[in-house]
């Protein structure tokens, strides 16, 4: 695979990039191992995911404004985990690791787009709660279901707004490898691969993470902390902003961090809050508990 790349000083406007993968990881043990635990992963996120979703769309009672933001956070992480994992379990299962560049751009756009529009759900969830506490009876008077929908949109366009640019601003660029040592199309691993001056592109990308991570835990952490409460909500946020911090400082400025040790963080981190979030959102919530009980109840009547 590494034959694909061409000489550092031969600059193109590559058709394809090949992503390699995760070094260290290739003998057939530890690939197995690999496969068998991205595959259960994808697995887990589909069927969980689907089912909260389908319990919240198909229950009349649970179309309440965290309920629905709970819904359309399934729905960013299907989006997210669907962007990723085709072409990862293509590169484990079968060694693929040609990606079309207009499709590099594109997955790069999806798993992108849909961290930040995740981060802006879980601030509106914080908004929810923080008017559940302090304003119960005008609960229902301030988060109506047009301004959810307003919100929802807000944090859909927020992840279009801000990750648009990202794939714009590498087209501009010309590159002397063609080869991602990476299992996706991460922002700063393709920007890596870039011959010319990439200084815009890695202040735009730390723009991003610094406003997403930045300015949404803050607000998210500034409300709990008023409150002075616990929620379902805050056992979310480490799983999500933690290791999307560190992945971004290590691809900056972690220069003795291993590759494999930082690939598989960057994977885990797109990939354990889909995982946890219908576990720790849906058990913890007690109208999801008790609707799926009732329904699987009743199916094995």
């Amino acid at each position: 695979m590494l034959s694909a790349s061409v000489p550092n000083n031969t600059a193109f406007h590559p058709s394809t990039f090949i992503l390699l993968g995760i070094p260290g990881m290739q003998d057939h043990i530890t690939a197995l191992v690999a496969i068998s635990s991205f595959s259960t992963m994808f697995l887990a996120i589909l069927i969980g995911n689907s089912a909260v979703l389908f319990l919240v769309v198909t229950e009349p009672t649970l179309h309440t404004p965290i309920y629905l933001f709970l819904a359309l956070l399934m729905v960013t992480d299907l989006i997210s985990t669907l962007a990723l994992m085709p072409k990862l379990l293509c590169l484990f299962w079968f060694n693929d690791g040609d990606i079309a560049s207009s499709a590099c751009f594109t997955q790069m756009f999806f798993i992108h787009g849909a961290s930040v529009v995740r981060s802006a759900l879980l601030v509106a969830m914080a908004f929810d709660h923080f008017v559940a506490v302090c304003e119960p009876l005008r609960y229902n008077t301030i988060l109506s279901h047009s301004l959810v929908g307003r919100l929802g949109l807000l944090a859909v366009a927020k992840g279009v707004i801000l990750i648009l640019p990202m794939p714009l601003l590498l087209q501009r660029l010309t590159f002397c490898h063609k080869v991602i040592p990476h299992t996706y199309c991460d922002h700063m691993a393709v920007v890596k691969m870039a011959c010319n001056h990439t200084g815009l592109n890695r202040i735009y990308g730390l723009f991003v993470i610094l406003l997403m991570v930045g300015l949404d835990l803050l607000l998210i952490d500034a409300t709990f902390k008023a409150l002075n409460t616990c929620s379902a909500h805050l056992f979310v946020i480490p799983v999500t902003y933690v290791p999307a911090l560190f992945s971004s400082i290590t691809h900056r400025f972690g220069h003795n961090i291993p590759p494999h040790a930082h690939i598989l963080l960057a994977n885990l981190y797109l990939l354990l809050p889909s995982v946890l979030n219908p576990i720790i959102c849906g058990i913890k919530m007690r109208e999801i508990r008790d609707k799926a009980t009732k329904y699987l109840c009743r199916e094995s009547e």
